[in-house]
């Protein structure tokens, strides 16, 4: 999943950056509010942490830009906000959570705690909002980044993690190139290489053995596709 950080404290930043990304979030990094509605206007993120101590700006006044549907590209309603700041009197925090945040985290924090509330807010896109999602047979553990087809471990890339999350939430629904492109890798991926299109083919190899049936499937001139087996879970 695709996250913009929105923190001044360049430090702190440049840690969050490698730390998300190693857990397998592609990742964008603003320093500055106007760096931020720039970057919100022209890419889709499905998280943002969002600081309100900016240089130039007031972190709230972009929350309600978000929310109001001014930064278009951004999805208004849908983009997951969590709250990042040293302000931690109630009225802070109410003002924040009034002006659409979903989540509120005060510094100092520990990076695990953080990792585990964006989880949370990202499982919201799923029914019950269980930690393990599931297609078929095929199993994937978000909290330990670990994948599974009918028992069988599969042996992913953090690409190829991020690729199969991004399906699971949308089962049977056909995903375009330009999407996951847009959602698993950050603003520094080539748009004109094979990288989606070489990065779903190793994915479908590993999923799918010689005796298994293929659930990961190319749509022809639209995109990718992952369903389920045709005789349901196995």
């Amino acid at each position: 999943m695709r996250l913009l950080v929105v923190e001044d404290e360049e430090d702190l930043a440049d840690a969050l950056r490698f730390g998300l990304a190693s857990s397998g979030f592609a990742v964008d990094v603003a320093l500055t509010g106007a760096d931020a509605e720039e970057r919100l206007s022209v890419n889709a993120y499905d998280v943002v942490v969002l600081d309100l101590n900016l240089p130039d700006a007031d972190g709230v006044d972009i929350l309600r830009s978000l929310r109001s549907g001014e930064l278009d590209a951004a999805g208004g309603a849908d983009t997951r906000v969590l709250l990042l700041t040293a302000r931690s009197s109630l009225d802070h925090r109410v003002r924040g959570l009034d002006a659409g945040a979903d989540d509120y985290l005060v510094k100092p924090f520990a990076f695990q705690e953080l990792q585990a509330r964006l989880r949370a807010l990202l499982r919201r896109e799923t029914a019950g909002g269980d930690a393990v999602l599931r297609v078929g047979p095929v199993e994937l553990d978000t909290a330990r980044r670990t994948a599974a087809r009918s028992g069988r471990e599969l042996r992913l890339t953090n690409k190829e993690l991020g690729v199969l999350e991004y399906l699971m939430h949308r089962p049977g629904h056909v995903v375009s190139s330009e999407e996951l492109l847009e959602h698993v890798w950050d603003e520094n991926a080539d748009p004109f290489t094979q990288t989606v299109r070489v990065t779903v083919g190793t994915l479908r190899r590993k999923l799918s053995l010689d005796d298994e049936e293929q659930l990961l499937e190319t749509v022809v001139g639209q995109g990718y596709r992952l369903r389920e087996p045709a005789g349901g879970p196995r």
